[in-house]
C-alpha cells in the first residue's frame, strides 16, 4: 500500500510504502493506528467511514472500509485537492 507524503509527515518512521496482510480496509485502519497510533482518526470518521477529503482505492477502483483486499492487492490513499 502507499501512503501520501503530507500523513507519513505527521507520523515519524511512517514509510510511504507498506506491505500488510489484512482482509479489508477497515483492518489495514486499524493495523496503521496499532504501529502509529492516531493514524486511523487522520483516514477514517466516527461513523466509521473513510473520511471526505481522504480517497482509498483498491486496484484502481475507489474503496470503503467494507471493501475486500484479495492477497496482492495494490492500495493507495490519497489525500483530496481542492481549489477554486
Amino acid at each position: 500500500m502507499r501512503l501520501p507524503a503530507p500523513l507519513t509527515a505527521l507520523f515519524p518512521g511512517a514509510p510511504r510504502c507498506l506491505e500488510l496482510e489484512v482482509a479489508t480496509v477497515a483492518e489495514l485502519m486499524d493495523r496503521l493506528d496499532a504501529r502509529w497510533p492516531g493514524m486511523r482518526d487522520r483516514l477514517c470518521d466516527t461513523t466509521p467511514a473513510v473520511r471526505r477529503h481522504i480517497n482509498v482505492f483498491v486496484a484502481g477502483r475507489r474503496a470503503r472500509l467494507d471493501t475486500a483486499l484479495p492477497p496482492g492487492s495494490d492500495v493507495f490513499i490519497i489525500t483530496a485537492i481542492s481549489g477554486g
